[in-house]
């Protein structure tokens, strides 16, 4: 009986996405009270974002590649169980150091997300491929929304420590369906590790088109970031004083756009792909000039917000609908450029946006955040410019 992804499977794979991303993400709310219970400052208690993110970048990196050579069933059942120890020794940390190392430890395990990406790419058909991606990640951008807007209210009614307890339970549950859903990978070659890797270097070179969308993905996702982080900094000072719990729920407008992405992974199937990498771009690039007039009201914020949001939401999900596309059998090492650059164009953005708040205050972040999709947008523009001088066949052919 041939494997299908059924919605009950689809639903499964997008929860899973989101519960696992969220888990990077939880600690950002509640360093004040880490900080307190350890009797430390908070910017040392913030190194457990910067390892958990550390780690699932490297996991991103070092094991999602792996998805090509071995069972990414039993992969990702590794993966789980390594999640919920390191969630488990987050909550039960009798130190800063512990809870820095579990901080490390859930990451790297985290980004099983990503194996779970291709493993759905690899189970669709040619037809909807992109809408199966694009459900799955709008799972994964409905955990890193919601993350601290769960996490802030937990710690308001308990400790800290039962957000990761909680997480330690659900990661669980999702280790046990997820290994009765997915399917054993057939035999395939095996893969020389070290081989693997240095494989990397070679699809870059030789897909002009991951190159492209790695870069663009840079770009995107470091706006995505600005905005986030330097939002944070805008709500809590005057005039708005807003609590953590308030800040949080302002995830709930990236949430709402996170349908952006589904729709997105249809028109790629569609063979949209390239006019939408343009549309949305257009789009990022208009909502930091809805951002930039927040002082006159809050309308404009929050439009600005919803905007941005489910543009660079698309545009991802509008990235994947190509790449998935360009070679079967490398698609989790695909996957590992991809999400690499975009993850490093993340930590960049939310580096500049805390430099320019400090130094323009929200004016300045507006700026830089606008850079990154002037710049996509431009590039786009000049492939558009230099494929149709081969014909309008040409884009369809190449970016599709």
């Amino acid at each position: 009986m041939p494997y299908v992804l059924t919605r009950g499977r689809m639903l499964l794979f997008a929860t899973a996405a989101g519960t696992l991303v969220a888990n990077i993400y939880y600690a950002q709310p509640l360093l004040a009270d880490i900080a307190k219970d350890f009797a430390c400052r908070p910017e040392w208690a913030g190194l457990c974002v910067t390892l958990a993110q550390l780690g699932y970048a490297l996991g991103v990196l070092l094991i999602v590649p792996l998805g090509d050579g071995v069972n990414r069933r039993r992969l990702v059942s590794t993966m789980l169980a390594v999640c919920v120890v390191g969630l488990i020794a987050s909550s039960a940390s009798v130190s800063l150091a512990m809870l820095a190392a579990a901080s490390l430890i859930v990451g790297v395990a985290s980004s099983a997300t990503m194996v779970l990406v291709p493993y759905v790419a690899s189970h669709a058909n040619d037809a909807e491929r992109g809408k199966r991606t694009g459900q799955v990640m709008t799972g994964l951008l409905l955990g890193i929304l919601l993350a601290r807007t769960v996490s802030g209210f937990v710690a308001q009614w308990a400790s800290w420590r039962v957000i990761y307890a909680l997480a330690a339970l659900a990661v669980t549950i999702l280790a046990v369906a997820l290994r009765r859903s997915m399917l054993a990978d057939p035999p395939r070659p095996r893969i020389n590790y070290p081989r693997l890797l240095g494989s990397l270097g070679g699809l870059v070179r030789t897909h002009p088109e991951l190159r492209r969308r790695a870069f663009y993905s840079f770009l995107g996702l470091g706006s995505f970031s600005i905005l986030w982080t330097g939002l944070t900094y805008l709500l809590a000072a005057p005039p708005y004083r807003y609590s953590t719990a308030t800040i949080g729920l302002f995830g709930l407008l990236g949430a709402a756009g996170a349908a952006s992405a589904s729709i997105a992974g249809r028109l790629g199937d569609h063979g949209w792909a390239f006019i939408m990498t343009g549309a949305l771009a257009f789009l990022l690039l208009a909502s930091w000039g809805a951002l930039a007039l927040d002082s006159r009201s809050m309308i404009w914020l929050i439009a600005g917000i919803f905007t941005l949001d489910a543009a660079a939401q698309g545009l991802q999900v509008t990235h994947q609908s190509v790449l998935y596309n360009i070679d079967a059998d490398a698609r989790s090492r695909i996957t590992a450029v991809f999400i690499t650059s975009g993850f490093i164009g993340m930590s960049l953005g939310s580096t500049l946006s805390g430099i320019m708040y400090a130094s323009h205050g929200w004016q300045g972040v507006c700026i830089i955040g606008a850079a990154p999709p002037a710049i996509l947008l431009a590039f786009w523009l000049i492939t558009m410019i230099r494929d149709l001088s081969n014909g309008p066949d040409s884009i369809q052919t190449q970016h599709v």
